[in-house]
């Protein structure tokens, strides 16, 4: 999936989209600026900074870097496969655990790695929906903290967001700037319209 961006001027949002397409946008605004620009990742709500310095290329070049295509875009069809597997995007990393739950997995048919992934996939199922509804919040709210935090009834209206009161929520933040106060609804509640 890929990550999605929003980038606002003050209190306007200017564009959202890919990486690359919200920093050229931002780039052409920037050298005119009326406001300060800020973006967001959508997934997060937290801000980021795109350096977006130089061409046009070289913006794109650096932003690849720091976000790069998911996974299924990265892998060339003709490109010779390495060990492992490289398509399911296999990631080693180090897992700390006691002897006794070393000997469950190592006993588990396929190994230890297929019991842990069927233990992953099985709890996301579990909490899937509450996982991304908690996502959903915190993103959210980490936007909401910086695009109106000075905002009335800013207290209330986080308030009203952790209690999963969306009536209260939309009533409380109704007069806030229109791009603001929909960027938010749309950040915490669109999975679940």
């Amino acid at each position: 999936m890929q990550k999605i961006f929003t980038a606002f001027q003050g209190p306007r949002r200017l564009v959202s989209g890919p990486a690359g397409e919200v920093a050229l946008v931002v780039k052409r605004v920037a050298q005119r600026p009326d406001e300060p620009i800020l973006i967001f990742e959508d997934a997060t709500g937290r801000s980021i900074d795109f350096d977006l310095r130089g061409g046009d290329r070289e913006v794109l070049v650096r932003l690849a870097k720091l976000v790069p295509p998911p996974v299924a875009e990265t892998a060339l069809p003709n490109e010779p496969r390495g060990r492992g597997r490289p398509k399911l995007g296999v990631v080693a990393r180090e897992v700390t655990l006691l002897p006794r739950h070393w000997e469950w997995l190592g006993a588990q048919p396929g190994g230890a790695s297929v019991a842990l992934r069927k233990l992953v996939d099985e709890a996301r199922r579990a909490s899937g929906d509450k996982d991304r509804e908690r996502q959903a919040r915190d993103a959210a709210y980490h936007f909401m903290s910086t695009m109106a935090g000075n905002l009335p009834q800013f207290e209330e209206a986080s308030r009203a967001l952790f209690a999963d009161d969306r009536r209260r929520f939309t009533g409380l933040i109704a007069d806030w700037p229109a791009d603001i106060r929909d960027h938010i609804v749309k950040l915490a509640y669109s999975d679940r319209a």
